[in-house]
């Protein structure tokens, strides 16, 4: 899915959200994501797909989830369309300046091409590199002030709460106590038997909830974050 998404491959895509095969848990944002892009040009053939995921979105409920349905719905004209300006944005590269650590200073995006930058890369004492003002210019560059590591700590406690094995959450709620957690997490789920499983599931639940935030991030800044368009 996420090969899909990031060529834009839109018969693909078509295809994928009419299989009957089972789509992988915890992918409900990538999954909105396809059909923000296969809208454009094969609407109709995933306007089934459109109405059902938008519906799962709501009903899950998860932050940004209500703001993708939305995005879905208006793709459609089933409801106005929010006025919002259209920012392609990689939303996993962007999520990771939004969550970063603050002591770094955030990031900023990059408008015309929706690259998301930290900082540090503007900084003359981390990059040597002198500051160039004429490329500072405020309608370039949206910054983004880093929202910490506290609602990815609250990822790891919601997914504990979604493992079925007993012995493994036990594991897990004792090793996010403390300095060093999201490590000693990580650590837990890899010695795990049967720990890719495990793994696959944390990975797919743990991007997922960044996209959500992502997103609820850029909506509430005015923006309606689209899949960006990449020439292959």
């Amino acid at each position: 899915m996420r090969g899909l998404l990031y060529r834009a491959d839109a018969e693909a895509i078509v295809d994928v959200l009419n299989s009957d095969r089972q789509r992988p848990q915890y992918s409900l944002q990538m999954t909105g994501d396809l059909v923000l892009v296969a809208v454009d040009g094969h609407g109709p053939a995933v306007e089934d797909a459109a109405r059902r995921i938008a519906t799962e979105l709501r009903e899950r409920d998860w932050e940004g989830d209500e703001e993708l349905a939305l995005q879905i719905e208006a793709a459609y004209g089933w409801v106005p369309v929010p006025l919002l300006r259209p920012q392609p944005v990689d939303l996993d590269a962007f999520s990771s300046v939004l969550e970063g650590d603050p002591a770094l200073g955030g990031g900023r995006l990059e408008l015309a091409t929706g690259e998301a930058w930290p900082e540090t890369v503007f900084d003359e004492a981390y990059t040597g590199i002198p500051y160039d003002e004429e490329a500072d210019a405020p309608d370039r560059w949206l910054r983004v002030h880093c929202l910490g590591s506290r609602e990815s700590y609250r990822d790891m406690e919601r997914f504990i709460d979604t493992v079925d094995d007993e012995r493994l959450a036990e594991r897990l709620w004792r090793a996010i106590q403390g300095r060093g957690a999201f490590r000693r997490f990580k650590d837990v789920l890899y010695d795990w038997p049967e720990h890719q499983e495990h793994q696959e599931r944390w990975y797919a639940f743990n991007e997922d909830r960044h996209r959500g935030r992502a997103r609820a991030w850029l909506v509430a800044e005015g923006y309606a974050p689209v899949p960006p368009r990449r020439d292959l």
